[in-house]
């Protein structure tokens, strides 16, 4: 006689088939405003003996649209100017529409502000790359990114505010 010990049970493992699986989904991609200027153009897309200093700023914003759907804003801004000129300065604000669930309430900034971004970089990169070669540069490849890292350190500064005003 066949055993029922193999028999599949609900997806938490307890025989409930109720439980929902935690999810992440990303429904929409888009690019929200991006930006490029070489204001000393011709003249800035000359060679040059050494390469010119490239200065990086990277946000993360979230937004909720509704209980379980959320507006991740991706902001690179980055600055090439070689001495004082400027070669080129462009912003990308690209944008995602994430369907998260089943998550514990604590792990959602987590996921708002490392994995939703995570998952954003690579296309912003893309974007980024391409406006700087369509711009008459080689195309700016972006490092990658430590968003866990860039989470970290935020929380640290606003635990440092919130203590420096309690004071």
């Amino acid at each position: 006689m066949a055993s029922n010990d193999d028999a599949p049970v609900g997806a938490n493992g307890n025989g409930n088939g109720s439980a929902t699986q935690p999810s992440l989904n990303v429904l929409a991609q888009y690019v929200k405003d991006l930006s490029f200027e070489s204001p000393g153009a011709p003249n800035s897309l000359r060679g040059r003996d050494k390469a010119p200093g490239i200065a990086i700023n990277v946000n993360v914003n979230a937004n909720p649209l509704s209980e379980k759907q959320f507006d991740v804003n991706l902001t690179l801004n980055a600055k090439a100017s070689f001495d004082q000129e400027v070669l080129f300065n462009v912003e990308l604000v690209y944008g995602g529409v994430f369907a998260i669930s089943g998550f514990p309430q604590e792990h959602m900034l987590p996921i708002l502000f490392i994995e939703c971004p995570r998952l954003l970089f690579p296309f912003a990169r893309q974007i980024i790359a391409e406006a700087t070669r369509n711009g008459g540069f080689p195309p700016l490849m972006l490092d990658p990114i430590d968003f866990a890292q860039m989470f970290q350190q935020k929380i640290a500064e606003d635990q440092a505010a919130s203590q420096t005003k309690v004071s």
